[in-house]
């Protein structure tokens, strides 16, 4: 019995040729690299859920009769709205609950505008003593804080809302970033108590005094100007900053 010795071609020339092998492999490695460095990249990626929700509510209304007198007549509407994929719905006790699936890669504004037509044109069928209008919604993952920044520290809380405040410019200064809100600090505010004898003495009204200090006491547009690549307002403040100021009004 003879013995045969079975060779796997490019196993054996693999073997034989090492050094081309290597340098397939760097050409590859390097290939690699260079095409993930190319792909595209975002910090902040926009991330559309191409959904959009009617919410309808009617006070008093049973499930079964919400689903007939107000679900039913914008489903008949909905379903013919170009792009869509879904509609699902839920009716319960005063509420009824839409949701327009749409086909991937549509713009979520003009989705919205298609729902919002298709909603007015339901509305002749509708109940007329509905207290609103049914409501359009669309999920924005850009208005969902991705950051929450508590400032806190041996202050009082006007200084603490100064530096919030040039936190907020310094924030927003990138162009990644949508907006800034503060929330929890305290607005000042400067409590007007008169004299009743001396006003009428003076032939004043509450809506004199009232005028006087708006006068003198507000923010005037200045325009706008690019900054930073964000379009900002200015405005002119003629504001009162303390309680003296406003005594010598």
């Amino acid at each position: 019995m003879k013995d045969v010795n079975k060779e796997f071609g490019p196993s054996s020339w693999a073997i034989d040729n090492r050094t081309a092998i290597y340098v397939f492999t760097c050409i590859l490695i390097l290939a690699g690299y260079f095409s993930y460095q190319g792909l595209p990249k975002e910090n902040f990626p926009e991330v559309v859920i191409p959904k959009i929700f009617v919410q309808t509510v009617y006070p008093g209304t049973s499930p079964a009769n919400m689903e007939n007198l107000v679900t039913k007549q914008l489903e008949k509407e909905i379903r013919g709205t170009l792009g869509l994929k879904k509609i699902t719905s839920n009716s319960f006790q005063d509420f009824s609950f839409i949701t327009a699936e749409f086909n991937t890669g549509i713009d979520i504004k003009d989705a919205k505008q298609r729902i919002k037509d298709a909603v007015d044109k339901a509305k002749t069928d509708l109940p007329t003593d509905l207290p609103d209008d049914p409501v359009i919604m669309d999920i924005n993952l850009s208005d969902i804080p991705i950051m929450f920044v508590n400032i806190s520290g041996d202050y009082d809380l006007k200084k603490l809302k100064e530096y919030a405040e040039d936190i907020e410019d310094k924030v927003e200064g990138l162009k990644e970033i949508a907006g800034v809100d503060i929330v929890g600090a305290l607005e000042p505010e400067i409590q007007i108590n008169v004299d009743l004898r001396k006003m009428e003495a003076a032939l004043l009204s509450f809506n004199d005094i009232s005028m006087a200090v708006g006068k003198e006491n507000k923010t005037i547009s200045g325009g706008s100007v690019k900054m930073d690549g964000m379009l900002r307002t200015l405005n002119i403040k003629k504001e009162f900053k303390n309680a003296e100021e406003l005594g010598n009004l």
